[in-house]
């Protein structure tokens, strides 16, 4: 899973540290000043790294939780994100993470007592705050490595006015099934069509397998969100995605679905030219797309066709209120 791992000096001496270093026993381990000497480093190569990641055991510094941009949420004004990681498990083509990092090596930030007072604290400022934790990395793809999750969910138990979405593609999620269900604490499912997670999704669990696991959560008592983003457009877009919103609200029940999101494939432009240069010959770089006030995404043709599709399928199972989208014509 690692090739190596590399740890803060300031940590070296932490409880967590020292538990995923008996834990991963034979691997070389390495000590540094700041992740970011190893993390930043000039002319490394995301793809070769990918193959065979480093995993830096950090601790995170400055603010731990920070505002999420406007038009961003799912019902609430007061939206927060924090990254317990950086860098994903998973390899989709079309994620910002590929653009935005020169490395592919995993930071995992161990100290989550400095993450729980931050959230804690924010929760005692606002009314009804959301937070949101997957921005930067997969919120369960490695939680029976970090126990992270497990770690900051009695926190919510406490502070019952604010809520918690958990944005996944993993299926990891046998500890929440012996948790008891929390009604503000959110797992929320990034699905595609099975031919789209095949060609765009490489190392993520299937659409089948993403499915099935939201279906377990929900019989268990757990409130689960459907996040249909990034939407991708295609030659027999409405052939493709049709059946697949079908499959997905006749196999779940509407009744403990909290939330639905809308988005399409989007990139600040400066990621869009590093990912376009990784992989030149891949086709989602090649479609419908345009460059508009430093994003690119599709032409406001196929836009539309996305959103009046799947927004008139998807209502059909569930109210206006529960859907969200974060398109822009």
């Amino acid at each position: 899973m690692f090739s190596l791992i590399y740890v803060e000096e300031e940590i070296w001496d932490h409880p967590e540290t020292q538990a995923i270093k008996r834990r991963f026993s034979k691997l070389p381990v390495i000590k540094c000043e700041r992740f970011g000497e190893v993390f930043n480093r000039k002319n490394q190569s995301f793809r070769l790294q990918k193959e065979n990641p480093a995993l830096i055991l950090a601790k995170k510094q400055g603010n731990l939780v920070l505002k999420v941009p406007e038009g961003h949420g799912i019902g609430g004004t007061n939206n927060y994100y924090f990254s317990h990681m950086l860098n994903c498990v998973f390899d989709c083509r079309y994620c910002f993470l590929q653009g935005m990092y020169s490395s592919a090596h995993y930071v995992l930030f161990i100290n989550a007592e400095d993450f729980k007072e931050a959230i804690i604290k924010t929760a005692k400022e606002v009314e009804t705050p959301y937070f949101f934790s997957g921005y930067d990395c997969d919120s369960l793809a490695l939680e029976n490595i970090t126990g992270f999750v497990k770690g900051i969910l009695p926190v919510f138990r406490k502070i019952e006015n604010a809520f918690l979405e958990l944005r996944t593609k993993s299926v990891q999620i046998k500890f929440l099934l012996r948790e008891k269900p929390m009604p503000n604490c959110i797992t929320a499912f990034t699905l595609s069509p099975e031919p789209i997670a095949k060609a765009l999704e490489h190392k993520a669990p299937s659409f089948k397998e993403r499915l099935k696991a939201l279906k377990y959560l929900q019989e268990a008592g757990w409130p689960i969100g459907l996040r249909f983003d990034p939407l991708i457009f295609m030659t027999r877009f409405e052939e493709c995605y049709g059946p697949f919103f079908e499959e997905v609200f006749q196999t779940l029940d509407e009744k403990s679905i909290h939330s639905v999101t809308l988005g399409t494939f989007r990139s600040p432009s400066v990621l869009f030219k590093r990912m376009e240069k990784m992989f030149p010959e891949e086709k989602l770089f090649a479609q419908d797309l345009e460059e508009k006030n430093g994003l690119v995404t599709y032409r406001e043709a196929p836009l539309k066709e996305i959103y009046e599709f799947s927004q008139s399928k998807i209502l059909k199972y569930i109210p206006e209120s529960k859907l969200f989208t974060s398109m822009t014509f």
